[in-house]
């Protein structure tokens, strides 16, 4: 959820500042503020433990919570231990230290280890002083439990992430992305080096749609319902990962194979107007699930003697008797085809999800 764009590195990239970020120093500011009103007197743990407990989805923030909660008990619970058998000078802190960590990895909870070393450290340096001690360490407990509260509850109050928006906003953003580099592909236009550059942003902007659709599935539904609706939604949702994904695929297939071979003019003006067309019925789709398209409207799809016309036109290309080289065709053609089979089953499963919509809408 992008709130915010800063300019930075002479203008050729931005620096976002997203909810998640705002949401971070609300909660410093939260947990300072609930420490001093119920008195504690090391409020400064609470904004240390709420900016290691913010995530990006409620149900991973909730989840870190429950973590947090047992792994810092339990490193409070070992921490008073050691005070009591081996005292709290500097060695004893750090073996302890190593301790928590292997048992935090024992138990799965890596995420959790830099504040629970925190609260370890704070409760053995309070707790070597006597009765006094215990107090100030039982204190900054407390402190260190306000933040995580605190930063739990400015994530699910404040701007809750709204994770199937921001997806289909960039998948959008990505398939343009793709069409561009596809079809400059093809006709060979750009520099090697920047080509090389824009492949590989493609490929970073897939892998965060594939975090962005794993933060969805995470999120937890309660009604029946809605959890048949969302689940439906997540088919299609995993099938416009899927068109992308094959859509670079047929890029690496391009670079690889297509510039290797030399071909007759007419196979390559088929196959460039068929990757046009491919891209083309690729935006109309996620105009169609936008609802940008009239009702009723069908996105405009290859025609199937298309790919049959390619697959002919390969047994002519380039020598006869070059295995290769031929070879090489297939592999762009096969490419080609997979990418379009892609985009038909996610046309197909759009259309399922947006009648079995309508059809609710007119029932209700």
């Amino acid at each position: 959820m992008k709130n915010t764009v800063l300019s930075d590195r002479e203008g050729d990239e931005a620096v976002t500042i997203g909810a998640r970020v705002l949401k971070t120093g609300i909660a410093v500011a939260f947990a300072l503020w609930i420490g001093s009103l119920v008195g504690l007197n090391s409020p400064l743990l609470a904004a240390i433990a709420a900016i290691f407990t913010i995530q990006p989805s409620i149900y991973r923030s909730w989840k870190q919570v429950l973590e947090q909660v047992q792994s810092n008990l339990l490193g409070a619970a070992i921490a008073i231990g050691a005070v009591w058998l081996v005292g709290a000078s500097p060695i004893a802190v750090g073996i302890t230290c190593v301790c928590v960590i292997l048992l935090c990895l024992r138990l799965g909870t890596e995420e959790t280890i830099g504040l629970t070393l925190v609260t370890v450290v704070v409760v053995m340096e309070a707790g070597g002083g006597g009765s006094q001690g215990w107090m100030t360490a039982a204190d900054r407990l407390g402190a260190i439990m306000t933040g995580i509260a605190s930063a739990f509850v400015v994530n699910v109050a404040i701007a809750p992430p709204r994770h199937a928006k921001r997806f289909v906003k960039q998948v959008q953003e990505a398939q343009a992305f793709m069409s561009r580099l596809l079809r400059t592909a093809v006709s060979n236009e750009l520099r090697e080096k920047l080509y090389r550059t824009e492949q590989e942003e493609l490929r970073t902007r897939i892998r965060g749609l594939e975090e962005f659709h794993k933060l969805f599935t995470e999120e937890r539904v309660w009604r029946s319902e809605s959890r048949r609706e969302r689940a439906r939604l997540l088919v299609v949702y995993k099938s416009m990962l899927a068109a992308l994904s094959q859509g670079s695929a047929l890029i690496g297939a391009v670079e690889d194979h297509y510039f290797a071979v030399r071909t007759a003019q007419a196979w390559n003006r088929l196959i460039e107007r068929q990757i046009e067309t491919l891209c083309g019925y690729h935006e109309q789709l996620l105009w169609k699930w936008a609802g940008h398209i009239k009702p009723g409207a069908a996105a405009h799809a290859p025609p199937p003697e298309a790919s049959a016309l390619l697959t002919e036109m390969i047994a002519s290309q380039p020598e006869p008797g070059d295995p290769v080289a031929r070879a090489r065709l297939l592999v762009v053609a096969s490419s080609v085809f997979q990418y379009e089979d892609r985009l038909r089953r996610l046309d197909k499963l759009m259309g399922q999800y947006l009648r079995r919509g309508n059809n609710e809408k007119q029932l209700v």
